[in-house]
């Protein structure tokens, strides 16, 4: 069984793909969470300010989809960073470490040639509760 997960709290999918899925396991629930990068849900832009303006939006987002999941940040076990440059990564590090203070998850992080958009940061993740 698995459910779609559709928030307006986080931006429409760019895309043929979901926010995120829901999946049972067991007596658990996983959830998928696509990549989200720093558009504004109630403008459908990106946020300007740079990548730290970014990636508050980006973690905003992906907890707005997370909570429309019925999970948290708490319940994350797996994400993956991508970054439009490696520069970025003490300042991307910083902002995400805000989110995950205790216990965070396993993480990748990687730079990509290109982003959706323009975008300098995007993160997806995966959650169990």
């Amino acid at each position: 069984m698995r459910k779609i997960v559709r928030t307006s709290e986080a931006p429409a999918a760019i895309g043929p793909y979901s926010q995120a899925v829901v999946v049972d396991v067991g007596d658990k629930k996983m959830v998928f969470c696509s990549g989200q990068i720093a558009l504004d849900p109630a403008i459908g832009s990106l946020v300007e300010g740079g990548v730290e303006a970014q990636t508050r939006q980006v973690l905003a987002n992906l907890g707005a989809v997370l909570a429309s999941a019925g999970a948290g940040f708490e319940n994350v076990v797996r994400t993956t960073i991508f970054l439009a440059s490696m520069d970025d990564f003490a300042t991307v590090n910083a902002i995400y470490g805000e989110k995950f203070v205790h216990d965070p998850p396993a993480r990748a992080t990687v730079e990509a040639a290109k982003l959706p958009r323009g975008a300098l940061v995007e993160i997806d993740a995966i959650a169990v509760f």
